[in-house]
């Protein structure tokens, strides 16, 4: 898989051009979005943070993989973020507006902390997201840090989401399965069940 860094964009007008299929990666502030992206892409291409909220631009990367070309569109995280009310009222206002007229994304991958698996913040943008997803859209739940979980609660998480996916960005367990899916998603049953080394 090669990965280039595109653009930051602080609203749509300033996005890039959509030329290609697009993967937009929502999650609340301190999921792990940022270690899940260096995870999936094996590389450090995203700063991590003590401070949630720290990403408050639409991050633009280009994914080539198996000769397969989308854009990954790493989104502000939602909530926590430690800025003024006027700020959040900007980023919500330019992020309804990106992910409602975004015609070329056809993946919302949602992040959900697996420690906190039914928050309401994380429902209800599952709620939004459905609200005007449309028929050539997916939405894929990804739980992250299964590591602080025991093998228990885990399995209980698996019951309750058996469409989900289960990743630990320090171990990289899962991060292969997310990128199948990502293609079988994108370009239908991906060619030979090609298998991807985590």
């Amino acid at each position: 898989m090669k990965v280039k860094f595109l653009k930051s964009a602080p609203s749509i007008n300033e996005a890039i051009e959509p030329n290609f299929t697009e993967v937009a990666l929502l999650g609340r502030s301190n999921v792990g979005k940022s270690s899940f992206l260096n995870a999936f892409t094996n590389q450090k291409i995203a700063k991590t943070s003590q401070t949630p909220g720290k990403t408050r631009l639409i991050n633009f990367f280009e994914v080539e993989d198996e000769g397969k070309k989308y854009i990954l569109v790493d989104l502000p995280g939602f909530g926590y973020a430690k800025v003024s009310k006027s700020m959040l009222k900007e980023w919500g206002k330019n992020l309804d507006e990106f992910l409602k007229n975004r015609f070329n994304i056809k993946l919302f991958i949602h992040l959900r902390d697996a420690r906190h698996p039914n928050l309401d913040i994380d429902n209800n943008v599952d709620e939004y997201l459905k609200s005007f997803l449309r028929k050539d859209q997916q939405i894929l739940t990804v739980f992250t840090k299964i590591d602080k979980l025991k093998q228990s609660e885990l399995a209980k998480l698996k019951r309750e989401y058996p469409n989900a996916l289960f990743v630990s960005n320090s171990k990289k367990r899962g991060i292969a399965e997310v990128k199948r899916k990502i293609n079988e998603i994108l370009w239908g049953e991906y060619e030979n069940n090609k298998t991807y080394s985590e």
